[in-house]
């Protein structure tokens, strides 16, 4: 029995999916039928890939939220507490129920599997669904973790499916191609249920479309079946032209960057797919005021001082970033701070950085998956680059010799992202 947050998240942050050689997916198939299956109480959404789920979530909240819907979303990582990954209406679950249903998964593990607890995952999953259920939530937006085929989000039969990118990414647990973990990110693909793609790479889509080929799931894919034109990035806002068939909009989008208009765009056609289905009741208006103020912490957040977070955390996000830059802030110099898991391909996203970086510093966080700075370091040619494994000083010096020339990016891991933000965010006030 849990009896407080800190006890609970000190024992959940120890389960690992590598301890555990179960069938994929069995355990929680069983833990849910013991639970009164409440994933099958849900009207989800379901969102697959490597990149932009997050700020597609974020958008179709948005949208729904001004719609009136009750919208539950479920995400990862967090950013600073366990309890931002489930949330509904923006508003992180308790502690009180994060307890209350985790009590409820102890309990059945303890009497049913001898005390053998599944993934943490697996259980912020289990937890999810039972406060999404319980609270009767219009519609549920859920993010996998890792994947699709086998991830434990995937027990679902959702509304509509959104694949939104495939690159190399946990190429230990997806494969080593983009044909390989373009078939586990299809997994999600339900049969006769549509699905949105935003996936650019030909290798990968041809997998895609494929999979949904055979599911007999109409597939919608960015660039073929619905576009995006006359991009204007602004200050503060960017505006874009959304085309599907018949179907033409101008759109204000907060978020900055052309993968940000992308992910949009999925999230648009998601909503319009389901209205054209009479699954939602949403105004073409309601889609463009919602898109006009939806932010996404982590995701190029611009802090006062021209500092930049962006959980940039493989090289297809890092080459968003680089964009984004180059766009919002044109003849400026460009001085990073990078640190990520060593899961990663960092070398390619280094080079990105180097490409365009004036300087650019190493550290690393407190986690056991941790790329040591020094060897962050080693991979990068900028002759003015350095590295600190403490975090805290490589700030400090970096805000300290700044200049009104000078946009310091953070970036890598959106763990370190979450770490860091507490504390500048601490700092500044």
């Amino acid at each position: 029995m849990f009896k407080t947050m800190k006890e609970c998240t000190d024992f959940i942050f120890t389960l690992k999916a590598v301890d555990h050689k179960r069938a994929p997916l069995v355990l929680m198939q069983e833990v849910l039928a013991l639970l009164n299956n409440p994933q099958d109480r849900l009207r989800a959404i379901h969102l697959a890939g490597s990149n932009g789920k997050g700020s597609t979530v974020n958008a179709l909240r948005e949208m729904l939220q001004h719609a009136d819907y009750n919208v539950g979303a479920f995400t990862s990582p967090h950013l600073e507490r366990v309890n931002e990954r489930m949330t509904i209406n923006g508003n992180q679950i308790s502690d009180a129920q994060f307890l209350h249903y985790m009590n409820k998964i102890a309990k059945i593990i303890e009497t049913h599997y001898e005390g053998d607890f599944p993934s943490f995952f697996e259980v912020v999953t289990l937890i999810m669904f039972q406060y999404f259920a319980d609270e009767e939530v219009d519609i549920a937006l859920i993010e996998t973790g890792l994947g699709g085929r086998l991830d434990a989000t995937n027990v679902i039969t959702p509304l509509i499916s959104i694949i939104t990118t495939i690159s190399l990414e946990h190429t230990a647990f997806l494969g080593d191609t983009l044909t390989k973990v373009a078939f586990e990110k299809a997994g999600i693909i339900k049969e006769n249920i549509p699905v949105v793609v935003g996936v650019k790479s030909e290798e990968a889509l041809t997998v895609i479309e494929g999979v949904a080929n055979e599911r007999h799931a109409p597939c919608l894919v960015l660039g073929k079946d619905f576009t995006v034109e006359n991009i204007e990035q602004g200050t503060s806002i960017q505006h874009f032209n959304y085309q599907k068939a018949n179907v033409e909009m101008a759109v204000p989008l907060k978020m900055a960057g052309t993968h940000q208009i992308n992910n949009a765009s999925l999230a648009i056609t998601a909503i319009q797919t389901l209205r054209d289905n009479g699954a939602v009741d949403i105004s073409d208006e309601s889609i463009r005021q919602a898109l006009a103020k939806a932010q996404w912490a982590g995701r190029f957040e611009q802090l006062p001082g021209n500092i930049i977070l962006d959980g940039a955390h493989n090289s297809e996000g890092t080459a968003a970033l680089i964009q984004t830059l180059k766009t919002v802030y044109p003849n400026q110099n460009y001085r990073f701070i990078y640190a990520a898991l060593s899961d990663k391909d960092h070398a390619k996203s280094i080079a990105l950085m180097d490409s365009i970086a004036t300087s650019i510093a190493f550290t690393q966080i407190e986690l056991p998956n941790a790329m040591p700075a020094d060897q962050l370091a080693a991979l990068s040619t900028n002759t003015k680059k350095m590295y600190n494994a403490n975090w805290r000083e490589i700030v400090r010096t970096m805000l300290h010799q700044r200049n009104n020339e000078d946009v310091i990016v953070i970036t890598g891991s959106l763990y370190f992202i979450g770490e860091i933000r507490q504390w500048l965010l601490g700092e500044q006030r």
